[in-house]
């Protein structure tokens, strides 16, 4: 690289990061965006039970998702070690490990929805007027989930090459004919809640062939061909290694909001449909904060590999100051007008009250999550997420589960108090961060 040259390893530190951030924030917005439209154009088309079934429904499958793209995380962070260790050899065979394992995943999870998507639906307790149009739903998504494993894995293979644009690149393609879909199956042929599924399916496969076609021409830096998939065999275990306290982190993370999902629904359809709403604007609320946690592993992962740890934790700190100025933002937006918030997915009165009283009790979180999701991307970057699997088991199944059940059973009560629950848990998963990173930043000094 020339030497005057700002990069993610070289140079000023803040230019590289925000270069890196902004495509990660767009691809983030843009795959938010794309659950998004499902909700909408389901809502505007059709009734309240379709919402219910729709918003249920893709947040299973957000959550069987999160399995792999916590598992990718391995692929990212060791890429991106080998690529800041100008280790290309070893950079190849972790592609052509990261073929064989996300193959299985990919076969295994999709037999597993299939078979087991009514008993999923039933465990959530989905109201009961909404119950078969989500089966349906988990399904027919479930079929190409070949396809968002792919997606999700290709992303993680360019983000820890350094490169956060293609990754962008891929998901517009997919919301572009995601929205297409929506559209002409929803909104022409009537399909409702069955024509959102069927056009997630095919974006999807759409944005990989696009994705393949852009490798095959010679994006990567380095060649993937028979001896490095002959070589790969201890790849798999490297990112489970890394990988899979992250994906399990994730899932577990996911299965929580689902048995949150659970007690809320047995408030009604109303609320049903009002949680669903709210667990979709999540990712455009928390955006900026969750676009630096997965560009500080890579950019962390990377400046290790060249063996530059301030320059990591520097990095840590910056993107901190960024997320919580917009954490501040989205604070006050979610508490003054969470009304505003929900009319853009659905027009029933009663479900936009619902929606704006849950976002007003979890407004307090925006000014948290920031801090937290920085000091998971850096500890991810360093490797360390078997503490990043552990502070999730505590804070999600001893902090927020527990006070949303008992929340939920107060007399009188309602979504601005079960989402009282939210900013609790982000307040345990902070301390929890900072009492680790000030342990292995004392440990490291020490050695």
């Amino acid at each position: 690289m020339p030497a005057g040259e700002d990069t993610i390893l070289q140079g000023s530190l803040f230019g590289p990061l925000i270069r890196f951030t902004i495509p990660l924030m767009l691809s983030l917005l843009l795959q938010a965006l794309y659950g998004a439209v499902d909700l909408a154009v389901v809502g505007f088309f059709g009734d309240t039970t379709s919402v219910s079934a729709v918003s249920n429904g893709g947040q299973v499958m957000q959550s069987v998702t999160e399995i792999i793209i916590g598992l990718s995380m391995g692929v990212t962070v060791l890429i991106g070690r080998y690529t800041g260790a100008r280790c290309e050899n070893k950079a190849a065979e972790t592609v052509g490990g990261t073929i064989k394992l996300f193959l299985i995943a990919a076969l295994c999870l999709t037999a597993a929805m299939e078979i087991f998507a009514g008993k999923i639906a039933g465990l959530m307790s989905v109201p009961q007027e909404s119950l078969a149009k989500a089966v349906s739903y988990i399904r027919i998504c479930s079929s190409g989930f070949v396809f968002i494993t792919a997606f999700n894995v290709i992303s993680s293979l360019f983000r820890g090459l350094g490169d956060s644009k293609s990754p962008l690149l891929f998901i517009a393609v997919a919301c572009g004919a995601n929205i297409a879909g929506d559209l002409l199956l929803c909104g022409v042929f009537r399909l409702d809640y069955a024509g959102a599924a069927i056009a997630t399916v095919f974006s999807q496969a759409l944005s990989v062939a696009f994705s393949i076609r852009k490798m095959r021409r010679g994006a990567l830096p380095f060649r993937v061909g028979s001896e490095q998939m002959k070589n790969s065999s201890g790849a798999p275990l490297k990112i489970l290694k890394i990988g899979g306290p992250v994906a399990l982190q994730d899932f577990l993370v996911s299965v929580s909001f689902l048995v949150i999902i659970g007690i809320v629904n047995t408030l009604g359809l109303v609320a049903s449909a009002s949680i669903g709403i709210s667990e979709k604007m999540f990712v455009f609320i928390a955006l900026v904060p969750i676009s630096f946690m997965y560009a500080l592993s890579a950019f962390v992962a990377q400046n290790v590999g060249a063996k530059q740890e301030k320059r990591a934790v520097d990095a840590m700190k910056a993107a901190m100051k960024v997320a919580f100025g917009f954490g501040v933002v989205m604070a006050v937006l979610t508490y003054f007008f969470g009304g505003m918030l929900a009319r853009i997915f659905v027009r029933d009165p009663a479900v936009i009250a619902a929606t704006a009283d849950y976002l007003r009790g979890t407004s307090p979180e925006q000014l948290i999550v920031p801090f937290v999701y920085c000091y998971l991307g850096y500890f991810n970057g360093i490797g360390k997420t078997h503490f990043v699997l552990a502070e999730s088991l505590i804070s999600s199944f001893g902090f927020m589960i527990p006070l949303c059940y008992l929340f939920s059973r107060l007399p009188n009560t309602n979504l601005y108090i079960i989402g009282c629950s939210v900013p609790i848990y982000s307040a345990a998963c902070m301390l929890m961060c900072v009492g680790y990173f000030a342990y292995i930043r004392r440990k490291r000094l020490l050695t």
